[in-house]
C-alpha cells in the first residue's frame, strides 16, 4: 500500500467535511482506511467554535499498532506538525493521536 498516497486521501476527506463539535460527530468511511495486515487508520478533523483537532486513530484487532507504523502514517498525515499520542490502556489495541490548535476568531467557519 502507498502509505503518501492514502494519506492524502484521507486527509483531503477529513479537509473537504469536518466533523462540528458539538453535535456532529458521525465519521464517515470516506476518513479509514484499512491496510493489508489488518491496521485500520482513521483520520479527522473536528472543528469546535475556538479549536482545530486533527485526530489520527490506529486500530488492529489481533495487537497494539506498532511505534514504527503509526509514525510512518502521522508522517504523512500531519507533515511538519507534532501530533501527541492521547493517554490509554496499556495493551489496548487501539492508538490516538492527537493536535489542538487554537483558532482566531472568524476562523470556525472555514476548515
Amino acid at each position: 500500500m502507498d502509505i503518501a498516497a492514502e494519506a492524502a486521501r484521507l486527509r483531503a476527506a477529513a479537509e473537504a467535511k469536518p466533523l462540528r463539535l458539538p453535535v456532529n460527530r458521525r465519521i464517515d468511511e470516506r476518513h479509514r482506511v484499512r491496510t493489508e495486515d489488518g491496521l485500520s487508520i482513521w483520520f479527522t478533523i473536528q472543528i469546535s467554535p475556538n479549536r482545530r483537532i486533527t485526530e489520527a486513530v490506529f486500530e488492529r484487532d489481533a495487537s497494539r499498532p506498532a511505534d514504527g507504523e503509526c509514525h510512518a502514517w502521522l508522517r504523512e498525515l500531519l507533515p511538519d506538525r507534532d501530533a501527541v499520542e492521547a493517554a490509554g490502556m496499556p495493551d489496548a489495541r487501539v492508538r490516538r493521536f492527537e493536535l489542538f490548535e487554537s483558532l482566531s476568531p472568524g476562523q470556525s467557519g472555514r476548515a
